[in-house]
């Protein structure tokens, strides 16, 4: 199996989904920085991306897990 065939498949396995969703997560951290810095500035177009960004990261993660959970059930499904 050539190496891009086992990244492709490790994107789509369990430790992979953990390890997006801790990214994705981490991004959380970059956010909440970006919104202190709005706020500290009172720049409120600063403060609009931030959130939408916020939004973006939290839906992303919900994403991720619905994947995983996805993948519980089918190794559930497989083991009958």
């Amino acid at each position: 199996m050539n190496t891009l065939k086992k990244a492709k498949g490790f994107k789509k396995s369990r430790p992979g989904l953990y390890l997006s969703i801790g990214t994705s997560l981490f991004g959380i951290v970059g956010v909440a920085k970006q919104i202190q810095l709005a706020r500290r500035e009172t720049d409120t177009l600063k403060l609009l991306d931030a959130v939408v960004s916020g939004a973006a990261v939290l839906t992303n993660a919900a994403v991720l897990i619905r994947e995983l959970r996805r993948l519980d059930i089918d190794d559930v499904l497989a083991d009958d």
